[in-house]
């Protein structure tokens, strides 16, 4: 946990100075060091300086970067990591022309993950997990948010959410965990819908409150999922036990969800492919974060989230993989950086803003991480590039040469 990395190229900080957020022109400020060293005790950022300026005492470890580039972890702030199943034969329906509603409508999409996730032990759960956490930061995300969401009963999802419990206990990723039972209605459910909100509110919240099994709730704020008035039956129950309200909103319609998210303070409200100026104008008179999913539009050959006219309207930006069986099947946060430059009209400097500093800031943690800042927890990525901008540049492979976790170097 104490560290020298010396002979930095190019180091990113991402420089927050004290702030929640950044938003507009402050998402282009990288805070980029040239030439630079950073010191690392007791697993935190103690000094940044000019390369060959630290001395590090004897019993410190030392890294020679060699002139490549270091940032701050991805934090991936909106994922479904716990699962069981995969949804290839979704994957190639869709690729015959098959629609999202038509493919669950045919007993697929979330309904079908539910069924292999039941079925599952919470051993399997947790080694499934294990592994994709893993390979998420050996792509540079040192933080990451899971949700619940495939067990649509009191026992399944909580099954789920103590898989996140023991992650957080025992990875070295940071594990952040929502509670996401209104994903969508379960079979038994199907006809009485009120009654599974009920269920949600009056059982299954109380019990996860008590228990700390999440920090958040989240509610798929959708038309023929959870209405309007559902989504906020849930979200003030949420809110009278604690636990922090965030929302998918405008994915597929844009019908008042990101509105209501903002009524309600959420941290925030994501994916908005279908937002519109209602929706810009609510965020930005609110403290609610956006979240846009890039990895989703291509998975799904949806559009895009307007990241642009969001970022413009000074409303802060994050990007997240949203990794998950059916509609976004890849962890890696270097692909977002790519997509957001060139589907998004984002600058490679806001992407990777929004992929690490307001990612933290979505999570509640930006005090503590997500930026290279002195007090703050060590978690770094060493890029074997010569320069930020060519991760999103050349895509499609891993750039990542070493993964430093709250000061420890990591061996994959």
């Amino acid at each position: 946990m104490n560290l020298l990395i010396n002979n930095i190229g190019q180091l990113v900080t991402v420089a927050s100075h004290g702030k929640r957020v950044k938003t507009g022109e402050e998402m282009r400020s990288l805070g980029v060091l040239s030439d630079a060293s950073l010191l690392i005790e007791n697993g935190i950022i103690a000094k940044i300086a000019k390369k060959d300026e630290l001395t590090p005492p004897e019993d410190f470890d030392v890294i020679d970067a060699e002139g490549r580039t270091v940032l701050p972890g991805f934090v991936d702030s909106h994922t479904h990591t716990v699962f069981a199943g995969t949804r290839e034969n979704e994957f190639a329906m869709r690729a015959e022309g098959k629609s999202y509603q038509e493919i669950a409508e045919a007993g697929g999409g979330i309904i079908s993950t539910m069924r292999a996730t039941r079925e599952a032990s919470k051993k399997d759960l947790y080694h499934l997990a294990e592994r994709r956490l893993d390979d998420m930061m050996r792509y540079g995300t040192t933080t990451v948010e899971i949700k619940s969401g495939y067990g649509l009963s009191p026992e399944a999802e909580i099954k789920i959410l103590e898989v996140i419990h023991d992650l957080q206990r025992d990875h070295y990723a940071t594990v952040v965990g929502t509670f996401l039972g209104a994903h969508a209605f379960p079979p038994e459910y199907k006809d009485d819908k009120q009654g599974y909100v009920d269920r949600i509110c009056d059982y299954m919240m109380p019990y996860i409150a008590e228990k700390k099994l999440a920090t958040f709730v989240d509610v798929f704020c959708e038309q023929g999922y959870f209405d309007l008035h559902f989504t906020e039956q849930i979200i003030l129950e949420a809110k009278r036990h604690g636990l922090i309200p965030k929302l998918h909103a405008d994915q597929l319609n844009a019908f008042g969800a990101v509105e209501l998210g903002a009524k309600h303070n959420a941290i925030s409200v994501d994916h908005l492919e279908k937002t519109n100026e209602s929706g810009i104008a609510a965020l930005k008179n609110s403290q609610t974060i956006a979240t846009v999913l890039p990895g989703c539009s291509l998975f799904l050959n949806h559009p895009y989230a307007p990241a642009r006219a969001i970022i413009d309207a000074g409303i802060p930006l994050v990007l997240a993989t949203d990794f998950n069986p059916g509609s976004q099947m890849s962890y890696s946060m270097q692909m977002m950086l790519t997509l957001a430059c060139t589907q998004m009209r984002m600058t490679p400097e806001e992407a990777i803003t929004a992929a690490t500093f307001n990612g933290a800031a979505a999570l509640g943690l930006s005090a503590e991480i997500g930026s290279i800042e002195i007090g703050k927890q060590a978690d770094v990525v060493i890029y074997d590039v010569h320069d930020y901008r060519f991760i999103p540049y050349h895509y499609g492979m891993n750039h990542v040469w070493k993964v430093v976790k709250n000061g420890v170097m990591l061996e994959f």
